[in-house]
């Protein structure tokens, strides 16, 4: 289903007259849909694209736009659907066909870069980056890079896996804290949240699914942070437990009630399978109560 639709979608463009445009234009689009994710030493690719220089060095791979051949280039490839995954990543939606003309005739009439004048303007000013704890709080956009740069090549409805494994989508903020099969992000507690767990090698596979390289220890710090935090949103806001939610989780018994350090709390309804001692693995099924612990539902070794 998705090449038929990524090829009904280029055919038109074909029949599409190819707009001629300056590197402004260009700029404009690759700053509103493309660098968020392809920016800075983490770019996907090594492929940044916020600046002409940084465009015309490409990626890991190599070059990305080819006035030689310009519908062959990669970039048109992908923003096309030519070439999977389709960009952005984090689409639909995806560009337009007005935009990928344009795009289609910049490359066509050479790539070329802005003036003398517009490059000077334009030249990157060297400063330190903004610290992300600078206010006391971790918001989401502070975070939200990570998640672009690492994680919604799978994690996302236009996941080159096909879908998004177990339903966890981390293309925005609403669908990190939903959560896929189970909860991802426990408000709060960020040694219980899957997401942490995953990226820090606690729990298996580790992620990101392509790693190594893995996330940094700073990113890995700063994640830890915003949960810690509450999972705040861009306006500083926590967001809400969310009651009931299951969550599931296997490791170490390392006390009467606790698995790698988490605490749970066992009931009269609790299910208990072969009880685990301290030292041997075990897994925990669950729900969250209303102040962030975990209720198990089922206790059993692994």
């Amino acid at each position: 289903m998705k090449t038929r639709h990524a090829l009904a979608l280029c055919a038109p463009l074909f029949a599409l007259p190819a707009t001629a445009a300056d590197w402004a234009q260009v700029s404009a689009i690759f700053q509103e849909r493309c660098v968020r994710c392809h920016e800075g030493e983490h770019a996907p690719l090594g492929l940044a694209l916020s600046s002409h220089a940084a465009v015309m060095s490409g990626s890991w791979t190599g070059p990305v736009v080819r006035p030689d051949s310009p519908a062959d280039s990669p970039l048109y490839g992908r923003i096309t659907g030519r070439l999977q995954p389709q960009m952005p990543l984090d689409g639909p939606p995806f560009l337009d066909d007005a935009q990928i003309a344009l795009l289609l005739g910049w490359v066509e009439a050479g790539a070329p870069g802005p003036d003398a004048a517009e490059a000077e303007a334009q030249a990157p000013v060297e400063a330190a980056p903004p610290d992300p704890r600078a206010d006391g709080i971790v918001t989401f956009p502070e975070v939200e890079r990570i998640f672009l740069q690492r994680c919604i090549e799978c994690h996302s409805d236009n996941s080159k896996t096909g879908g998004p494994p177990e339903g966890l989508r981390l293309t925005s903020l609403a669908e990190i804290l939903a959560g896929g099969d189970r909860i991802a992000v426990i408000p709060g507690n960020p040694l219980a949240s899957e997401i942490i767990r995953r990226v820090e090698g606690r729990a298996d596979p580790r992620m990101p699914f392509d790693g190594p390289p893995w996330l940094t220890p700073d990113q890995i710090a700063l994640l830890r942070d915003w949960i810690e935090g509450g999972a705040r949103d861009a306006e500083g806001n926590p967001a809400l437990v969310p009651v009931g939610a299951q969550v599931r989780y296997r490791g170490l018994m390392t006390g009467p009630n606790e698995i790698d350090g988490i605490p749970f709390t066992i009931t009269g309804v609790t299910r208990i399978d072969d009880r685990p001692q301290i030292g041997q693995r075990a897994e925990v099924r669950g729900r969250l109560a209303a102040n962030g612990s975990i209720i198990a539902t089922r206790l059993r070794d692994r």
